[in-house]
């Protein structure tokens, strides 16, 4: 069983092979493969190699099947007594990728 540690969007997540993840949002197409090479930890038959700050000439391939927007969230500021208040909504991109490998 061979997993790894990736950093993409600022965030790091742990992915094995057939795993499906909601990333930041990254260029490309649906159906285009994309390789992450900032692996931080990868866990194979030959053993771990943990990175300093990454695994050199490690890699985990996978392949864009989607690409959305999350649901609405709502920014909402008050100042008591003063009668100020704003709103604001944001919807973040994300990319949904499967991991094809961990090489």
């Amino acid at each position: 069983m061979s997993y790894a540690v990736i950093k993409t969007g600022g965030k790091q997540y742990r992915v094995e092979p057939g795993d499906v993840l909601r990333v930041e949002k990254l260029a490309g197409e649906v159906g285009n493969a994309i390789a992450f090479d900032e692996v931080l930890l990868r866990q194979s038959e030959s053993g771990l190699a943990i990175g300093t700050p990454t695994v050199a000439g490690a890699r985990v391939a996978a392949v864009i099947i989607g690409q959305e927007r999350e649901r609405k969230i709502l920014v909402y500021k008050k100042k008591r007594r003063k009668n100020y208040r704003r709103r604001q909504g944001h919807r973040q991109s994300v990319t949904t990728v499967r991991v094809v490998a961990v090489d």
